[in-house]
């Protein structure tokens, strides 16, 4: 395995970052790591990166103990933090030389790096010189100038413009091919389009762990996007049959999500005409990550 997390624990003050966690990953997964903002994501990855220690539990990385093996954890990974550090003065080629004699690796893996992440139309400049994406990027390289066989990035498309942020997404499902990818993100499209796995937490703990495939096949709600043709009330809404949760999205725009096995959106026809209301519009939507992520973590 890749990463082993056993009852992991970590607290600031009276404040429970992590509640006893636990997953593994196996050699070759690229899993998302998701949660609300302090669900507790940053504080392993710095356990998982030996930036800071657990109270309780053991996690490896690669088979070496983060708390007992932290030098051959940290050559074993590559790491890109979500506050990307980088020498803005220096050129890409020799920030990327520089850390290469760091990490005692040929030289040659320098220009291997640049082409491997697509930063050779930018090596001769400096970095204060380049877009946030091709920034990104040099983090990128300098996470994989060891040849390390686990990923850990935190964040990695933070700020990043739709154009980078495509271009990001593709280089770390190129890259995934060969290395673990352990990676933290709040943009759900992201998730869906590169990982196999995702993991939620919340508040510290896990509140979802499966392949994303099996995630949705799990999932047997319907989401309906329904406009009547006048605003009407929440209490009438919680009316409908099956009904399991619902949302304004804007005037007379609902989302209704159904915990039914038939096609609800018969019923709700039949149900507006009962009522004397008219339906302007009506669109079965699939659930996605996003819908998901919510329900798990409100």
């Amino acid at each position: 395995m890749s990463i082993e997390v056993q009852n992991i624990s970590k607290n600031y003050g009276t404040q429970k970052a992590l509640n006893s966690i636990s997953f593994t990953i196996q050699k070759g997964e690229i899993v998302g790591f998701l949660g609300p903002n302090g669900a507790g994501k940053s504080t392993l990855m710095k356990i998982l990166t030996t930036y800071i220690e657990a109270e309780n539990g053991t996690a490896l990385v690669n088979g070496f103990n983060v708390k007992t093996q932290a030098k051959e954890v940290q050559k074993s990974i590559g790491y890109l933090p979500e506050h990307n550090p980088l020498y803005l003065d220096l050129y890409v080629r020799e920030y990327l030389a520089f850390n290469a004699d760091v990490y005692k690796v040929d030289k040659k893996r320098t220009d291997e790096v640049i082409q491997l992440t697509g930063l050779l139309p930018e090596a001769h400049k400096k970095i204060g010189q380049l877009s946030k994406g091709y920034r990104q990027r040099v983090g990128l390289a300098t996470a994989l100038l060891h040849n390390p066989e686990v990923l850990i990035l935190d964040e990695p498309t933070t700020g990043l413009d739709p154009n980078q942020l495509t271009e990001i997404r593709d280089l770390i499902k190129n890259i995934g091919k060969d290395k673990t990818v352990f990676l933290s993100t709040h943009i759900m499209q992201e998730v869906e389009a590169i990982c196999d796995r995702v993991i939620i937490i919340k508040k510290g703990e896990i509140v979802a762990d499966n392949k994303l495939q099996q995630i949705f096949s799990n999932e047997n709600d319907q989401i309906i996007e329904v406009e009547f043709d006048f605003k009407i009330e929440e209490e009438f809404i919680k009316r409908l049959p099956d009904l399991k949760s619902f949302h304004n999205i804007h005037d007379t725009q609902w989302e209704l999500v159904f915990n039914a096995n038939k096609d609800m959106r018969s019923a709700l026809f039949d149900f507006a005409q009962e009522n004397g209301i008219k339906i302007l519009s009506m669109q079965l939507k699939n659930k996605n990550l996003e819908a998901i992520f919510r329900e798990k973590t409100l």
